[in-house]
């Protein structure tokens, strides 16, 4: 891997080109092993920078001077909660720029390097709204409401942000923002969440509303109550990740991000967590040990843990393992580069089990009334319940399923010449993914071969060898086509992309069809929703944008995580469950 240039695989890229779709993917995929996307190395450099200077120093300085604090007095602000409540702030508003998770070249966002705001603050571009059935959110572009509204929020954000805070009736000495500064923000971004929720997500809102509910209401219950309703809240991120991890997907990701991992730089280690390379690219028992203790247990038992500890020293060691846990997750850059949210998890995780010990009548006992803690725990996992339960009606990241493996995915097949009609999108700041290559002095073809090895990184989850597998049973002319992962379609038409397939489903794919005007047979997509708790099966779709809706079906999960990435054997079994074209797509198993 070099510094300052990507380590371009060792094929001749016209030739590599036209290969057929599954060989190019055994190529790919076993390179993968060694070198993940075989990313520059200054790239991770940048991003480890901009995590220190770019938003904890500035964060940490804007927090302390507008609360009468000295940043470099760490002793006097580190333990108060108003550095807590505005740091959660500061991040939230840079998610809602899009400064924060799913920027830069890591989520092929190589020209710009930002999506975001330069989308969201533009009337006529692609906006989605999570419901039909709301009046008033007619529409699939932004109108200057929507752009009027987001700014507004952005504003009411920074608002409380400086605002300067004091003592509430019983939380001397410990200073607060003032709660009714909050109001405008929390009634901001949910009514641009009815509108979009392209911003309402990209916003984290499924952590950070929650957090300003309990800030703006809470304080006046007791101090103690909020610091409390506050370990409930991070309590319950952890444990509903960590729930979600339990299954089938999960350990199927952990190879994917060492492979990927600029930290670990001897092969011998990355090929430890596949079972047999070349041979056999499944998981190891290492990987397994990494997912189901380190993982999946670690991430439930500890947090549980903390929520109920009184012995300081099992609360200290508690924290270093979750403090280790983020610090983990930020040394592998995973995909959607999160990295902002865990080191503000790795503060939280201080400030509120060393900072506000349950011993020191901030447990759960401690909440008053009583009956509270019921009714935040109930408003706290009606979303993850409900999201396991129908992934349909919730996207995974108030379902907490952030990095779980069990995602709604879609790949996009474009027929020679399709792709170029996407510059029909007249206001979309983001160029296709080969013409951002191209401007960086990426030579095309090159640019070709790169984008189609990313595709390697969804062949290694377990839901890629369903997708491929259903584009190579039914798409026909499918090693003729140009693949693009719906990740990337949803970048460069929604403006951001965060791992979450709802962004790049139906809704969006009729926006763009709206605009595009693709023709039939121009571009042939396969979609499949997240494995709902209730069976080990997903349920897929295959989509053309000018017809619609062609197949539906499902396959099961086992059946994918059984299979190598690359499918030497053959397609998975599919099940068509309904068709509209039963010569093409004939209902049942295949």
């Amino acid at each position: 891997m070099g510094f300052t240039k990507p380590d371009l695989p060792e094929v001749v890229p016209e030739e590599y080109l036209a290969l057929p779709l599954q060989e190019r993917l055994a190529i790919s995929t076993h390179r993968w092993v060694d070198y993940g996307f075989g990313t520059a190395k200054i790239f991770f450099l940048i991003y480890a920078i901009k995590l220190v200077f770019f938003y904890a120093l500035p964060g940490i300085i804007i927090t302390t001077a507008t609360s009468g604090l000295h940043f470099w007095e760490v002793d006097t602000w580190w333990d108060q909660p108003i550095i807590y409540q505005k740091l959660i702030i500061w991040t939230m508003f840079l998610e809602s720029l899009n400064l924060a998770g799913a920027w830069g070249p890591l989520t092929n966002k190589f020209k710009p390097w930002t999506g975001g705001f330069r989308f969201w603050s533009r009337t006529g571009t692609i906006r989605l709204r999570p419901w039909t059935w709301v009046p008033g959110t007619a529409g699939t572009t932004r109108t200057p409401l929507d752009v009027g509204m987001y700014f507004l929020f952005l504003i009411s954000l920074v608002v409380a942000l400086v605002a300067p805070g004091g003592e509430l009736e019983d939380s001397a000495p410990h200073r607060l923002i003032d709660p009714k500064l909050l109001i405008a923000p929390l009634v901001l971004i949910c009514l641009i969440g009815f509108r979009d929720k392209v911003v309402f997500l990209a916003s984290r809102a499924e952590q950070y509303v929650p957090a300003l509910l309990i800030f703006a209401i809470l304080p006046y219950a007791s101090f103690a109550t909020m610091i409390v309703a506050g370990k409930l809240l991070i309590v319950v991120v952890w444990v509903g990740a960590g729930l979600s991890k339990v299954g089938l997907h999960f350990v199927n990701v952990i190879p994917v991000m060492v492979s990927n991992s600029p930290m670990l730089p001897w092969k011998s280690l990355r090929r430890a967590n596949y079972r047999n390379y070349p041979n056999d690219l499944r998981p190891s028992k290492l990987a397994r040990f990494m997912a189901d203790i380190l993982g999946a247990i670690g991430e439930i038992a500890v947090p549980i843990l903390l929520l109920f500890s009184v012995n300081r020293t099992l609360t200290v060691v508690g924290v270093v393992f979750m403090i280790c846990y983020h610090l983990f997750i930020i040394s592998t850059f995973p995909l959607a580069v999160p990295l902002e949210w865990n080191l503000l998890f790795i503060y939280i995780s201080i400030i509120l089990f060393v900072g506000f010990p349950a011993g020191d009548g901030y447990s759960v006992v401690d909440m008053n009334p009583p009956w509270l803690i019921l009714v935040i725990f109930a408003m706290l996992i009606f979303f993850p319940v409900l999201g396991n339960i129908r992934p349909d009606k919730v996207s995974f990241l108030p379902s907490l399923r952030q990095y779980a493996g069990n995602w709604a995915v879609g790949l996009w097949a474009f027929a020679p010449g399709a792709e170029d009609k996407l510059n029909r999108l007249t206001k979309r700041p983001i160029p296709p993914l080969i013409d951002q290559l191209e401007a960086i002095d990426v030579p095309r073809e090159w640019g070709e071969v790169i984008g189609d090895f990313g595709l390697s990184w969804r062949a290694m989850h377990s839901q890629g060898r369903g997708v491929y597998s259903t584009m190579m049973r039914f798409v026909q002319d499918i090693d003729l086509r140009r693949i693009r992962e719906g990740e990337v379609m949803s970048g460069i038409c929604t403006g951001f992309n965060f791992g979450d397939g709802h962004l790049h489903d139906e809704n969006m794919i009729a926006a763009v069809q709206e605009q595009v005007r693709f023709d039939p047979g121009d571009v042939m997509i396969v979609w499949a929703e997240s494995q709902p708790i209730t069976r080990f099966e997903q349920d897929f779709k295959i989509i053309d944008p000018a017809v619609g809706v062609l197949a539906k079906g499902t396959w099961s999960v086992r059946d994918c995580v059984n299979a190598q990435p690359w499918l030497p054997d053959g397609p998975i079994p599919l099940n068509i469950t309904w068709t509209s074209d039963p010569k093409r797509f004939p209902l049942g198993v295949s």
